[in-house]
């Protein structure tokens, strides 16, 4: 499968090297234009593919185009592209807030797929929603799907509103969790321990946590009730939670980046 970027940042890289890694293309398969003559030789060097500052050069002859730039970037990329793609190519987004509208009208493109991935595909450990055009055959859905499980899972979806809603999980999500561990070993510093103790004692236990409303098929709620004992410290914790009304101010902030989310898709909203 011959796979061109559009874009060779963080994220593309990351889904490049995953894709050389687990085998589903050859560095030679693999086309990707940047602007950066340091960023381009970085990538040549490092895993062998071919480089390019031409975005047009970069789309020939690839099956799959995947837009990985910045959204912001998008509007003086898109009249370059704009009748250099093949109607039998697939043109992957990863770019957030770019609804397939946008990327119809300004590519000229009708095979169009829209993801969001989140920070931890960069280490194979994310979660992508997506969606595609009708256009869009059996055959190029399994291909994306293939380029992206290598970031880690992936959810299709029939409705691109999905999309956003979805963005406002786990798109927005990490940040959240970065926040809250930031928070606690603040908070463990705040009453006492070293700060690199407090770091180990929140990041393992946030793994573990996770992993195990993974592996044990509980509900997070059934989970927090078995380890709250009825006057303990676990509950007094959470009472401060409740009284601070924390699952009201989660669902404003979710709330708050769904609006955002459909902002920058250039709908309006009250």
């Amino acid at each position: 499968m011959k796979v061109s970027f559009i874009g060779g940042g963080n994220m593309g890289e990351a889904i490049v090297a995953a894709l050389i890694n687990n085998h589903t293309c050859k560095p030679v398969d693999i086309c990707v234009s940047e602007p950066l003559d340091a960023r381009r030789d970085y990538l040549k060097q490092k895993y062998g593919i071919i480089v390019t500052a031409a975005n047009r050069e970069a789309v020939g002859g690839a099956e799959v185009v995947v837009m990985s730039i910045k959204p912001q970037a998008l509007p003086g990329v898109m009249p370059e592209l704009a009748g250099a793609l093949q109607p039998s190519q697939l043109v992957l987004s990863i770019m957030a807030g770019a609804t397939i509208s946008t990327l119809r009208v300004g590519l000229r493109h009708q095979r169009i797929i829209r993801s969001m991935p989140n920070t931890p595909a960069q280490i194979g450990m994310g979660m992508t929603v997506w969606t595609a055009t009708p256009e869009v055959t059996v055959e190029q859905k399994e291909a994306a799907r293939n380029i992206l499980s290598v970031m880690g899972k992936e959810i299709y979806v029939e409705e691109e509103r999905t999309v956003d809603k979805a963005t406002a999980v786990h798109g927005s999500g990490p940040a959240y969790f970065f926040l809250f561990v930031e928070a606690l070993i603040d908070a463990a510093v705040n009453i006492g321990l070293p700060r690199e103790i407090s770091r180990s004692l929140v990041l393992q236990t946030m793994l573990g946590a996770g992993n195990l409303i993974e592996r044990s098929g509980k509900e997070p709620a059934e989970l927090r009730q078995m380890v709250t004992s009825k006057g303990g410290t676990t509950a007094a914790a959470l009472d401060v939670f409740q009284k601070g009304e924390f699952n009201i101010v989660v669902a404003r902030a979710i709330e708050a980046a769904y609006k955002r989310s459909r902002e920058l898709g250039g709908e309006k909203v009250n």
